[in-house]
């Protein structure tokens, strides 16, 4: 009689005993066939499973990868298998092999590439770059519009996909800078068209939800519900004399849910100056306790809306009713930079005075919700438990007749004061941390606020007893009343935390002197601590100092290591793609 096996059978491992082995290979070999034979049992009990899917993200300031491990969350839950990779860890040759690939990418600057996906842009647009006929795509865009650019970066990454033959999975989604809800949106529309696609019909349930199985805990504090944290600290680190107004904060951070590391930044949520809220109400010849769907104008022009900066909807509005005027010229120009010229410093309210007349009820559907701002902390929570620091410049200036100022700078400035509380959240920023090896050389430069984040990694670093040398850059305008946390950093290098500090006050002298100055002095010996796996750090302005520092480190590899031009790109490209070169730039 024959005796038919189940379809999961596996039968186990049989060595001969003739088989013309030793009995050390026997032992190896035994143990691998059980290995093998518990791998395919293993595989016949779980039934098929279902393609994989890379889910690669582009983030500066972790908005991008933060969406990106809530969406790697939810295909676990599914029983995806899951590749999560950022776009600076992907070589461009791995692409056509990955089948189903999902990007969550955010722009930065002016329409560019965030520094995380940089490399991976300058290959994937190349010509020789391999065609893409076999891959299904989607692409997820941050981005802010605000800017020109908008959502630049993610548009450029969608439309090359296209160009190389992949077939998109679903349509691109651009998202604002309040992006929960569309970005959500999509994430849920992707689990859904997969699962559709495999004929996983039983994880529909999954795909309405985009945080039941988050890849990484998640705090319940964030841009929607930020924890009300009691300001300890506000004092004013810039001298008397100094043209700036710059402060050092801290916070409590009473609640065991909200954590951060040395790299991280911090939300606030603002409110908007009383005084210009009162001149808008006064513009419109209404009271204060004016109603808006239920709401009192006070409260929605205070809490609700950005009542500075104008949006490109109040902007294109107002040209419209005012075709001749000089704002419809500017909006209707090619030359943006003289547009942005033009624009710089003008508040909504002046827009209002010296443009054409509007209703309250067209006007406040024209503004953006009112916004966050982040601010890199300058604390380790190894050095102070209990306590999150940062260190802002009160953006002040004078326009016109009325003073104006930054919306959450003069927030905390002028509106808040040791006692008070505001809304919190920390920005994890899991790609701009103090290198992981204690013994590993670090070179940073931060001139001005920039040295935030350096203050939070030189504390991590004796926190935790870390013996790599430290190298700072910092500069400013005036040594007398610029050097920010100066009795701080001179201590750090009498105790020898802090190997070299060179310093730039660009107006101690006839001729300016910045951080990048200071760079090619010393460009023989950056480029040794380079050459033994130093890592690199830039913090501060994205637009002139940060570009004029990445310029200079290009010279001084290209002359200290010998190297031409293009092999001195190529040095830094790899320092890029180890994470040795690293930037927090706005």
């Amino acid at each position: 009689m024959t005796r038919t096996l189940p379809t999961a059978f596996v039968p186990a491992p049989y060595i001969p005993a003739d088989a013309p082995f030793t009995p050390e290979q026997r032992v190896w070999l035994g143990g691998f066939l059980s290995g093998l034979t518990a791998k395919l049992k293993a595989e016949e009990d779980s039934g098929p499973t279902r393609p994989p899917v890379s889910v690669l993200h582009g983030s500066q300031t972790g908005n991008a990868e933060g969406l990106a491990n809530d969406l790697a969350g939810a295909l676990k839950a599914q029983g995806v298998p899951v590749s999560l990779k950022s776009l600076g860890d992907v070589a461009v040759d791995e692409v056509p092999a990955m089948g189903r690939v999902l990007v969550i990418c955010s722009t930065y600057g002016e329409g560019e590439m965030p520094d995380s996906a940089e490399l991976f842009w300058d290959g994937f647009r190349e010509e020789a770059m391999p065609r893409l006929e076999g891959l299904q795509f989607a692409v997820l865009a941050l981005g802010d519009t605000g800017y020109d650019d908008y959502c630049q970066a993610g548009k450029d990454i969608d439309t090359r996909f296209e160009q190389l033959g992949a077939r998109r999975l679903i349509d691109r989604v651009d998202c604002d800078v309040d992006y929960d809800d569309p970005a959500a949106a999509w994430i849920a529309e992707a689990l859904a068209v997969l699962a559709d696609l495999d004929g996983a019909a039983a994880t529909a349930a999954a795909a309405g939800s985009v945080t039941e199985a988050p890849a990484k805990k998640k705090s319940k504090w964030s841009r929607k519900n930020p924890y009300r944290s009691v300001l300890a600290v506000s004092r004013l680190l810039s001298g008397a004399g100094s043209a700036k107004d710059i402060r050092h904060y801290e916070f409590a951070l009473d609640d065991p849910d909200l954590t951060y590391a040395a790299g991280d930044s911090l939300g606030i949520v603002p409110t908007n100056d009383p005084a210009l809220v009162g001149a808008l109400i006064e513009h419109f010849g209404v009271e204060p306790e004016h109603e808006i769907a239920g709401r009192l104008l006070y409260e929605v022009l205070t809490c609700d809306v950005e009542i500075v900066t104008p949006s490109k909807d109040l902007l294109n509005e107002l040209a419209r009713r005012a075709p001749d005027s000089d704002l419809a010229r500017g909006v209707h120009s090619t030359d943006k930079t003289a547009f942005d010229r033009w624009l710089w410093g003008q508040d909504v309210l002046e827009l209002l005075e010296d443009g054409p007349q509007i209703a309250l009820e067209e006007f406040l559907p024209l503004l953006r919700p009112l916004q966050h701002r982040s601010y890199s902390i300058s604390s380790s929570p190894l050095a102070a438990p209990g306590r999150v620091a940062l260190t802002i410049a009160s953006v002040r200036y004078k326009r016109g007749r009325r003073a104006r100022g930054g919306v959450c700078s003069t927030f905390l400035a002028d509106r808040l004061a040791p006692g008070d509380t505001a809304g919190i959240f920390v920005a994890p920023n899991n790609s701009f941390r103090p290198p992981a090896d204690g013994d590993t050389p670090m070179i940073m430069v931060g001139p001005g606020t920039g040295i935030a984040p350096f203050r939070a990694f030189l504390q991590q670093r004796l926190a935790t007893g870390a013996r790599g040398r430290n190298w700072l850059f910092f500069g400013d305008q005036h040594r007398a009343h610029d050097f920010l946390y100066e009795d701080e950093l001179i201590q750090m290098g009498e105790n020898g935390l802090l190997d070299r500090l060179d310093l730039a006050f660009s107006r101690d002298q006839a001729d300016k002197i910045y951080v990048q100055t200071r760079m090619r002095e010393h460009g023989a010996e950056l480029f040794s601590w380079l050459a033994e796996g130093a890592h690199f750090y830039v913090c501060g302005d994205a637009t002139h100092m940060a570009k004029d520092v990445d310029a200079a480190l290009h010279e001084i590899v290209a002359r200290h290591g010998g190297m031409e031009p293009d092999d001195a790109a190529d040095y830094i490209a790899t320092m890029r793609r180890e994470k040795r070169y690293v930037r927090d730039v706005y």
